[in-house]
């Protein structure tokens, strides 16, 4: 009787390892798959935003496109001309970092 109750507990603990083994393999998948990619996406936006450069064509997150006419890294702000003597000025988050060369 002992015998079987013994079985049954060492079966229980078991299958709490097993457990465990599962969720760091679940975890580690979750990390290469997801959490890994998104923050190397992160970086080179950061990048992409550290290296802006008055005259360079750039379009905002909302699709305004313009020409960078000043970089004011104190406030992390751009300021872009969006026509001939129109310039806004925008957050530095909030230009994309997909370039384009065609303006239109």
């Amino acid at each position: 009787m002992n015998a079987i109750v013994l079985d049954v507990a060492q079966g229980q603990q078991g299958g709490g390892m097993s457990m465990i083994i599962m969720m760091v393999v679940l975890f580690a998948i979750v990390y290469f798959f997801m959490i890994r990619p998104q923050n190397k996406k992160q970086k080179e936006i950061q990048k992409f935003r550290n290296a802006l450069t008055v005259g360079q064509d750039v379009v905002t997150i909302g699709g305004i496109h313009g020409t960078v006419k000043a970089i004011n890294e104190d406030e992390g702000t751009v300021t872009l001309e969006v026509a001939t003597g129109v310039k806004i000025t925008f957050a530095k988050e909030a230009i994309n970092p997909i370039a384009t060369n065609n303006k239109k």
